[in-house]
């Protein structure tokens, strides 16, 4: 018997107003994750290139423990886990305030901090030794040598890796449906759920993935080739 496909009806109200709401909620987790993760995996960069070998051994610590735990075990324990710790009143006051959104957008932040943290790390080794003389020598502070000087260079040389972890993090948010956070994928499946139409639903889901990705990739493209140094 033939099957027939047809994506109208999950394009149509009410199922299109729920997928522009789980693109605007996987939006949000995207980008609070992501800001998490780069100002904190470059802190990390930064701090353990300062030469104190206790602090490097700390933040490789951090590194390891964030980069060999799943993502999903680092989802739930911040979602299931952590609030139990937390003042009563905290609690309240995150569970009135989409819980879910606030959790997942921490866990898939730290947990990818210690990617971009070696992105940067691997960006800062390969800038010249002369240019932090140079910077020295013209009597910049370490943490001023390095905004105005070394970070630059090194995020320019980690830029690669960097939108590919990019990538990553908004695909990871698709496992915050485990936590009933109302994301795209866990919004694709209530409408699976409700109409039967499985092939058409998760295709949406795929294309928009794949169109989003493919996306960023092309804007890190973009922006690579504008920073790149003019040969010589």
């Amino acid at each position: 018997m033939a099957i027939t496909l047809n994506f109208g009806p999950l394009l149509a109200e009410p199922y299109l107003g729920h997928l522009v709401a789980g693109l605007k909620y996987t939006a949000m987790l995207t980008v609070a994750s992501w800001v998490l993760a780069v100002v904190l995996g470059v802190a990390l960069a930064t701090v353990r290139v300062a030469g104190n070998p206790l602090i490097e051994r700390l933040v490789a610590g951090w590194v390891a423990y964030q980069q060999n735990v799943p993502m999903l075990a680092h989802l739930f324990l911040w979602y299931f886990g952590i609030p139990t710790i937390l003042p009563e009143f905290v609690q309240n006051w995150v569970n009135a305030n989409n819980g879910e959104l606030i959790f997942a957008s921490i866990a898939i932040g730290l947990c990818m901090s210690a990617y971009f943290c070696e992105d940067v790390r691997s960006g800062l080794r390969a800038v010249p030794n002369g240019q932090h003389e140079a910077a020295r020598s013209l009597g910049l502070s370490f943490l001023k040598s390095m905004r105005f000087v070394i970070l630059p260079q090194a995020i320019r040389t980690a830029l690669p890796p960097f939108i590919n972890h990019t990538v990553v993090l908004f695909k990871n948010t698709s496992l915050a449906m485990a936590l009933g956070a109302a994301e795209m994928t866990y919004v694709v499946r209530e409408i699976e759920n409700q109409t039967f139409r499985t092939f058409e639903a998760y295709t949406l889901a795929t294309a928009f993935y794949l169109a989003i990705s493919l996306g960023l990739m092309g804007i890190g493209a973009v922006v690579a080739r504008r920073l790149q140094t003019p040969a010589r």
